[in-house]
């Protein structure tokens, strides 16, 4: 039985172009044409895209900002932390973007009004929030802020386990909501009991509210970790050239282990009331999810800890790699990827790997040289000057 289940994924790989781990999805996503309107220096642009597109120029010319107008499409926020009025033309009142996309095999519409917040609609039905696209779009975005993930503190790792969550986790984003809402009342409570205001009796609604959102989050995200366990390994074997094996943990404030999301809410509640004394006096929760990290290592020892910058920005690329490969395992559809500057920072071999991993995704390239990035590649170019395209 086990032979023939192995010959049937192997004929679905070659049926998929691929190894029979990671090509086990089949179809693609894919954005045909994109109208822009008003985007930050991006004024009147349509585009029509292919599978390869390379947006190339010099810096500040508007590369980022279109990279960053697509990923919008998934409901997420801009991946480098503006604002949405901030996304505004200056001058002008709105800024619209639209996409004609295939998912599912099927042709679809989407459309962003940005004024103050976001507003969309899907196949011209108006949505709940725009964050509801999400829920047809999806794309893993590299960004040069990305490199540091590793070197960095735990918030960008927690960060990065959070939007992959959101984007395979039907109703995680409002689950992490929940929580830092309970967050963020029970520290204002915290500094008022501090100033004599209030009593520490009042603490114990939101110790349970936090408890109870906290350990659904606890359990989602081992759940992913150890999703990311076997691709994560694949992926770094071969960008390291098997010089390097790579591990992820999730570390919290007790260990997690196998135990169920029953269990996690009452040890985290425990600590939770434990830890009020020392939370009053430091006017904020120190017990909780909000806290978490990713342990990264290689070869067994930390890689933010001992870790050369090269060494860490390949456990990086492997983290979104892995992402990208497990999205398409759980949505049966490959994402788009969105690669923004970060070819540059990688030495021909990774790059060749990258480009090589991710056949069979739709792929958005920025760079300020497109003949480095197309060796042995058909793509589209797009160049890019002054918000506007040029060739």
């Amino acid at each position: 039985i086990r032979d023939r289940y192995r010959e049937r994924q192997k004929n679905q790989a070659r049926r998929c172009g691929g190894h029979p781990r990671h090509r086990l999805y089949h179809t693609a996503m894919k954005i045909e044409r994109m109208g822009i309107d008003a985007y930050r220096n991006l004024e009147h642009l349509v585009l029509d895209f292919d599978d390869v597109n390379v947006i190339y120029g010099e810096n500040a010319q508007g590369k980022t900002n279109l990279i960053e107008a697509v990923y919008l499409f998934t409901g997420a926020k801009s991946f480098r932390g503006a604002r949405d009025s901030e996304l505004v033309q200056f001058g002008k009142e709105q800024a619209q973007l639209q996409i004609h996309f295939v998912s599912g095999n099927r042709p679809q519409t989407a459309m962003l009004q940005i004024k103050k917040r976001r507003s969309a609609t899907l196949n011209g039905i108006a949505k709940t929030s725009a964050a509801a696209l999400g829920e047809e779009i999806k794309a893993v975005v590299f960004s040069p802020a990305h490199l540091t993930m590793i070197k960095d503190g735990p918030a960008e790792r927690r960060k990065f386990l959070d939007l992959a969550l959101c984007q395979i986790r039907t109703g995680y984003k409002k689950l992490l909501s929940d929580y830092n809402r309970s967050l963020a009342q029970r520290n204002m409570l915290l500094r008022d009991i501090a100033a004599g205001k209030m009593s520490a009796d009042t603490l114990f609604i939101w110790d349970g509210n936090l408890a109870r959102a906290g350990a659904k989050i606890i359990y989602q995200r081992r759940a992913y970790v150890a999703a990311l366990e076997e691709p994560l390994s694949r992926i770094h074997t071969g960008l390291s050239s098997g010089r390097e094996q790579i591990g992820a943990r999730l570390q919290g404030a007790f260990d997690y282990g196998d135990l169920a999301v029953e269990e996690l809410e009452r040890r985290l509640l425990s600590l939770l009331e434990s830890a009020r004394s020392e939370d009053i006096y430091h006017r904020a929760t120190t017990v909780g999810p909000h806290r978490d990290d990713l342990d990264i290592t290689l070869n067994g020892i930390s890689a933010r800890k001992y870790g050369s910058q090269g060494q860490q920005r390949s456990c990086v690329l492997s983290l979104k790699l892995a992402e990208a490969e497990i999205l398409q395992q759980k949505t049966n559809e490959a994402p788009i990827a969105l690669l923004d500057d970060v070819m540059s920072e990688l030495d021909e071999g990774r790059q060749d790997y990258i480009l090589n991993h991710m056949k069979g995704m739709q792929l958005f390239i920025t760079c300020c040289d497109a003949g480095t990035i197309l060796r042995g590649t058909r793509g589209k170019t797009f160049h890019i000057e002054n918000g506007k395209v040029v060739n």
